[in-house]
């Protein structure tokens, strides 16, 4: 059986980036591109059916993990706890940092003659409409959030607006409440994505590369990345991948538990939560069967529209005023103070404990995420040039949460101090909260079941492409591994899900999450460094840095 990373597996003139070449040679740039693409297709069909120690090793630290929780949760969930507080304390900043640095790294590739540069071949083309590639970022990748946090978050920050900044319940409260959701769910979420699918793109689609996090580290890391150094990062990245998606199955269990009390009186305990944990698990590795051109983008449509649908229907029987105000001027304060909400670090305790809550556990949450997003944007993205890519990842799905945080989270707080209470309800139960804002409206039982099947399909088609990109990463970077792969990350998503529900309920499922993601920022920096020297040694760059040379007499 082939082993991960092994060196000589890989096409030799792909295997590191390109010394530059002289301007008179016969082999042009898109020559040179063309080729790396036809090896990394004959690449990906020879890798299809191999597993090797970072597949068996990332299975068997899993294996471990579910059974310590099964057999000592306590030890568990207090060691967790114990790392989650240090981490927190010691080193919570760089959350806020390498997301930043990660949004300023895409401008600039997509402003500089880097943005000219297509991933793939130069004459290569998008495999997907540009509405369906961002239907399927949108669904895909984030889509149980706009259910999970759309009321919850903006609601809780109005109870209690973040750092002290605003009185609670006041039009300040609301405008702080919609920055911080801006925040966490804008641009520095967008950033982390975009810079792991940039380069993941890159490297498979122009380089001809596996998929492996590893392999793209070469340019900085060297030949290390051939030996353990590489299959500990890859199995790192695999671990937070599967951590980063256990939470989503956790929260969509809890928002369609929430949702079957709501129209059918049932109560939401553990034990339905695990059911619908079981019954999802089966859905999604179902789907994953059918690949990315069929299940992923058909289901990323039909969610895409109905989020559509409900969001128009509660902006217009809400109050669409009030909404439309807010939006304006949230979104004008969160442009001046951007800089000031980007780097905000706690100053108390409290503050502590709020960001380790919100802030913090989103910018972790998204960094354990990123390997797994990366690859399957740079899956969907072959074809598109870097400036299409920056737009796409990071401008219009920021936008697009902008809105509907806006209509659903203002929408409950206008309600609530309408004397709704809302409120009230959120800061009992965060799962509630949508469903609080649907008993508010019209048609509140036909809108509660319509959402409950939009979560379904969006967790469906968000944990179809992590378990795509579980089997990618354990299956030597193919893009098409073999089916028992699949049901293997399939079956231990949720498992996974399930022992972390019972050790510590959500809070279990946020801290490993978040612990996951601390060697991600390191990763994240190395990745960067990794891309620049890349991307300064493309063909095609070099030949335009020769031409204008040429042109200038110099």
């Amino acid at each position: 059986m082939l082993d991960n990373n092994e060196p000589e597996s890989e096409p030799a003139p792909a295997a590191d980036p390109a010394p530059e070449p002289d301007p008179t040679a016969n082999t042009t740039a898109s020559e040179k591109i063309a080729a790396d693409a036809a090896a990394a297709q004959e690449a990906d069909s020879a890798r299809r059916g191999s597993v090797g120690t970072v597949f068996y090793w990332s299975v068997a630290f899993v294996i471990v993990f579910v059974l310590w929780a099964a057999i000592s949760p306590d030890s568990l969930g207090d060691i967790m706890t114990t790392a989650m507080t240090a981490v927190s304390s010691s080193f919570g900043w760089i959350y806020l940092v390498v997301p930043f640095a990660a949004i300023v790294m895409l401008v600039w590739f997509a402003a500089s003659r880097f943005g000219r540069i297509r991933l793939g071949s130069a004459d290569s083309r998008p495999e997907y409409t540009t509405l369906t590639w961002l239907a399927m970022i949108l669904a895909a990748v984030m889509g149980i959030g706009l259910v999970s946090y759309g009321v919850a978050e903006p609601m809780s920050h109005f109870m209690v607006p973040p750092h002290g900044l605003a009185e609670p319940q006041t039009m300040d409260a609301a405008i702080r409440a919609m920055q911080f959701s801006y925040l966490d769910w804008g641009f520095q979420a967008w950033a982390i994505f975009g810079v792991f699918g940039l380069a993941i793109g890159y490297s498979t689609h122009r380089k001809g590369r596996p998929a492996l996090v590893s392999t793209m580290l070469r340019p900085v890391l060297g030949r290390f990345v051939d030996g353990w150094v590489g299959k500990f990062i890859d199995i790192l990245t695999i671990i937070a991948t599967l951590f980063g998606t256990t939470t989503s199955l956790g929260l969509g269990a809890s928002q369609i538990g929430e949702g079957l009390n709501t129209v059918f009186g049932i109560d939401a305990t553990i034990v339905l939560q695990i059911v619908v944990i079981g019954v999802l698990t089966l859905l999604f590795t179902t789907s994953a069967f059918s690949g990315v051109s069929r299940g992923i983008k058909y289901i990323s449509q039909i969610t895409l529209t109905m989020a559509t649908i409900l969001g128009l229907f509660v902006f217009i029987t809400g109050p669409s005023g009030f909404v439309a105000n807010l939006f304006v001027r949230s979104v004008g304060s969160f442009a001046g103070n951007f800089l000031e909400l980007s780097f905000m670090t706690p100053s108390s305790a409290a503050d502590s404990e709020w960001m380790l809550s919100w802030t913090y556990f989103m910018m972790a949450w998204w960094l354990s995420w990123s390997a797994f997003v990366g690859i399957f944007l740079a899956k969907i993205s072959k074809g598109r040039t870097i400036r299409e890519f920056v737009a796409g990842v990071l401008l219009v799905p920021s936008a697009v949460f902008f809105v509907w945080f806006t209509i659903m989270g203002g929408s409950a707080i206008k309600l609530d101090i309408d004397g709704a209470k809302i409120g009230e309800a959120t800061q009992a139960n965060l799962d509630t909260a949508f469903f609080s804002l649907l008993d508010q409206l019209p048609l509140s039982l036909l809108a509660s079941v319509f959402t409950i099947v939009m979560v379904t399909l969006f967790f469906v088609s968000s944990a179809d492409s992590n378990t795509f990109a579980l089997r990618s990463l354990s299956s030597r970077g193919a893009f098409e591994p073999r089916r028992p792969v699949i049901a293997t990350w399939g079956f231990l998503t949720g498992a996974c899900a399930i022992v972390l529900l019972l050790v510590g309920g959500l809070q279990a499922l946020q801290q490993a999450a978040m612990l996951s993601a601390v060697p991600f920022t390191i990763i994240v920096i190395i990745l960067g460094i990794a891309l620049i020297k890349e991307l300064r040694s493309d063909h095609q760059i070099v030949e335009e840095v020769a031409r204008e040379r040429r042109v200038l007499g110099l």
